[in-house]
């Protein structure tokens, strides 16, 4: 079904492509190249930092169930992955998914 929709809508082909470099050609132990890639689900616009969840890999259905993050919630978990050691080593080099807390 994912893969019938992105055939027949206008798909971010890009982020993939890029997102399968990173993964299958720079990997997550490159010697000179470190990454982590946030990826959010459905983004809504709220005010303020809520609480939310962050996951190695997608836990709901993008089409039939998706989470909702929050715009400001991302941008504060990217700040966090710049600015904080600890949460950078937890997720460089890997692909996390941003859900707000129900």
């Amino acid at each position: 079904m994912v893969r019938a929709s992105k055939q027949f809508s206008e798909w971010p082909i890009d982020n993939e492509n890029a997102a399968d470099y990173l993964r299958t050609k720079i990997g997550q132990n490159h010697k000179a190249i470190e990454w982590s890639a946030v990826r959010p689900d459905s983004l809504t616009n709220e005010q303020k930092v809520s609480e939310y969840e962050l996951h190695a890999s997608p836990t709901r259905s993008a089409i039939f169930n998706p989470g909702v993050p929050s715009r400001i919630n991302v941008a504060h978990f990217m700040a966090d992955l710049i600015t904080d050691v600890a949460t950078w080593n937890i997720w460089k080099g890997q692909m996390p998914v941003i859900y707000n807390k129900p």
